[in-house]
């Protein structure tokens, strides 16, 4: 363990791994979101994916790099950022080794870097959100056990004896990511960049949800709610609605979604109890998500006018919202007789986006937007940009999630539309001709949200370059007695 003296001077937080997580989460967020349009844009206009004769450009190939590249480079860069900042600023105390922490920014990047070059060339496990082969998932591993060890070693040398909210979140997302990955990852490597699962058929299937819905889980939700729970009262100058209610919020919350993976496999092989179990679990699961979104905006109880001046606050509080709407959603569509319309269509799409875009994106644009003017003593270059690319967002969701809604519900509807005679009304070539409008649609709310992006990367770029300095507030206060 490194003393509170090593590199930034006795009575310091080590906000250098904090500024490189937020920067990285900024251009990994343009790069992944630039991937999502040419691909939306591929689904709409096929003949995209033969603009270069090669087959590393194509939607088979890309569509795993924008989901790596938005959920574990943007959305974990982010994490990273956060929880190093949070976990610093609540326990008043500096990181707990800045050489580990050094390490898993760069071991971080190194498996991005390694997604990048991996997933285009084809070489993947074929499993969602854990496509990365066998090398790259060892270096996961490590890397993460750094992370735990930074953050937990934090916890434990805190200078005062209570644990904010924010970290118990952050802490459970840690712990669960890494029993999710390590089991759902285990397998026998062929060769360097070829293995397969440990488990077969419908165990591995049930194995693969269990994970991929509580990445979910944990990392796009218990982790974000943990920034939630810190920014939100920082930005809007309130306390937490209430303290109580994110105590049960966190317990509920932790303990329901575990379950809740098999709602992925109805009508599948999985036997009947268990898919049960997951509809039943998802259901239990709206009342805790709900009471997360209740506490995070009646949080701006005595503040709502700041709503009307303050854009950062207005993405914090949006964000939120799509969060109540998304935690709505999925359970509902949890359940099998409206899964089985569900299912297989692009409702399932939009359902998903409406959680990245509008809860996981929005939040972090919230938070990067209040802590990277800090982290670098700045005033941030422009508020009115802030507002321009808080409406970009949010004409953006809207038009992506709306136009995946509608086509997902006509597509079910004309799947299982029948003649008098039994046979289908539909082919399945008539279902895809319907669908192109709204795939047009989607690309352009894509599009929007991406310029929202870039008008936010620039904001930042002005915002860190800027020659006017301020004080960076990064002492570390005397323990509360």
């Amino acid at each position: 363990m490194e003393s509170t003296t090593s590199v930034a001077g006795q009575g310091t937080y080590n906000y250098k791994v904090v500024r490189q997580f937020a920067i990285m989460t900024i251009v990994w967020g343009v790069v992944g979101m630039a991937v999502g349009v040419f691909i939306a844009a591929q689904l709409a206009w096929p003949w995209l994916n033969n603009i270069i004769d090669v087959p590393y450009f194509t939607f088979g190939r890309l569509r795993p790099l924008h989901t790596n590249a938005v959920i574990f480079a943007f959305g974990g860069s982010a994490l990273f950022a956060t929880s190093y900042y949070i976990v610093q600023r609540t326990c008043h105390v500096r990181l707990f080794s800045d050489k580990l922490a050094a390490f898993t920014f760069w071991g971080w990047q190194t498996v991005i870097v390694a997604a990048a070059i991996t997933l285009p060339l084809g070489f993947t496990s074929s499993k969602e959100y854990a496509e990365l082969e066998w090398p790259i998932d060892i270096l996961i591993t490590v890397v993460w056990v750094a992370y735990a060890i930074v953050f937990f070693g934090t916890v434990l040398k805190r200078r005062i004896s209570h644990i904010y909210v924010a970290n118990w979140f952050f802490a459970a997302f840690i712990i669960t990511i890494a029993l999710l990955h390590i089991f759902n990852n285990l397998a026998v490597p062929v060769s360097m960049f070829k293995s397969y699962s440990a488990y077969a058929g419908v165990q591995d299937a049930m194995v693969q949800w269990w994970y991929g819905h509580n990445a979910v889980g944990f990392f796009l939700t218990a982790a974000f709610l943990g920034m939630m729970y810190y920014f939100i009262p920082k930005q809007a100058e309130r306390p937490v609605y209430s303290y109580r209610l994110s105590i049960v919020h966190f317990w509920a919350l932790v303990f329901t979604y575990i379950w809740a993976g098999p709602h992925h496999l109805h009508y599948t092989a999985l036997p009947d109890w268990t898919q049960s179990l997951g509809m039943v679990m998802s259901l239990i699961l709206l009342a805790p998500s709900w009471g997360g979104m209740i506490n995070g905006i009646m949080t701006l109880s005595g503040a709502w006018e700041k709503l009307r001046s303050d854009p950062i606050l207005r993405f914090l509080i949006v964000a939120v919202s799509f969060y109540g709407m998304s935690t709505f959603e999925g359970p509902m569509m949890a359940i099998k007789t409206v899964n089985a319309l569900s299912h297989y269509t692009d409702w399932t799409v939009g359902h998903v986006h409406s959680g990245a875009l509008g809860w996981v994106a929005m939040i972090t644009f919230g938070s990067m937007y209040y802590l990277i003017p800090r982290l670098y003593g700045r005033t941030l270059h422009s508020l009115k940009l802030v507002e321009y690319h808080f409406w970009l967002s949010t004409i953006g969701v809207v038009l992506y999630i709306t136009s995946m809604w509608v086509s997902g519900i006509m597509q079910g509807l004309m799947w299982r539309a029948v003649n008098t005679d039994g046979t289908l009304t539909y082919s399945f070539v008539e279902s895809v001709q319907a669908m192109h409008p709204y795939y047009v649609i989607r690309w352009l709310g894509g599009l929007l949200f991406l310029i929202g992006m870039l008008i936010m990367a620039y904001n930042i770029f002005r915002t860190v370059t800027s020659p006017e300095k301020g004080e960076v507030n990064d002492k570390i206060p005397e323990p509360i007695h």
